[in-house]
């Protein structure tokens, strides 16, 4: 990381085994974060924040006493500078929108890898919202079918490619960045990633995009006008 500040973490799950498991996975493999602390209910983590300062919250969506989207609302109501992850298995349409709605800025399956939650996490805290692929797509559907509107959830109302829905969210912050001609050094620098992280995440977009090189990702982009839907 280009920086000595800590990326204050707290996790909100009633998974013992999952959420002490995700805390040392987390804190041994990245210097950077630091969990400050582990409750197991909605209502916990707002009595936490309450006497502690979070950078991001890793919240469940189903739990006891208080759920992860009722949580969500009150937290970013009182604290709108704390960034909350919803980290879940139940990817039910109605708490998706509920929970972007009232404020969450990331939304991801339980079932990606911890170096995933990890490299989330960082993006998140460097302002890149997080919603997994699979998830977009789900909503992108549904709200096609119904007549909604996309904007509400960020997305602009046209027509999205294909490739671009099963980007990640920091996918599409690196391709903003190479489409203005920075260098890996130079977003890995702004985005607080190692460059070789850059090169991995760029081997996906091209993967995805079914290109080979930079000039074919920047000539895609615009033709496709998808700067419209970040």
């Amino acid at each position: 990381m280009m920086n000595n500040r800590k990326i204050r973490v707290l996790l909100a799950d009633d998974q013992p085994l999952f959420i002490h498991s995700l805390a040392r996975v987390m804190e041994n493999r990245a210097e950077d974060i630091d969990i400050i602390g582990i409750v197991e209910n909605g209502s916990q983590a707002v009595d936490f924040v309450n006497g502690n300062k979070p950078d991001i919250i890793l919240m469940d969506i189903k739990m006891p006493v208080m759920n992860g989207v009722e949580a969500v609302r009150i937290i970013a109501d009182a604290h709108p500078d704390i960034k909350i992850m919803m980290l879940t298995t139940f990817d039910e349409d109605e708490f998706v929108f509920e929970a972007l709605k009232f404020g969450a800025k990331g939304y991801l399956l339980k079932n990606i890898l911890p170096d995933e939650v990890i490299t989330a996490t960082r993006a998140l805290y460097a302002g890149i919202d997080q919603v997994s692929p699979e998830i977009i797509t789900r909503l992108t559907s549904k709200l096609n079918r119904s007549g909604g509107d996309l904007r509400d959830l960020g997305v602009n109302d046209r027509k999205v490619p294909q490739w671009f829905v099963e980007l990640t969210r920091l996918e599409r912050e690196i391709i903003k960045h190479v489409v203005v001609g920075m260098t890996n050094k130079e977003i890995a620098f702004t985005l607080n990633l190692a460059e070789q992280t850059v090169k991995n995440y760029l081997s996906n977009i091209y993967g995805k995009m079914d290109v080979h090189k930079r000039s074919q990702v920047i000539k895609k982009y615009v033709e496709d006008g998808v700067q419209d839907f970040n």
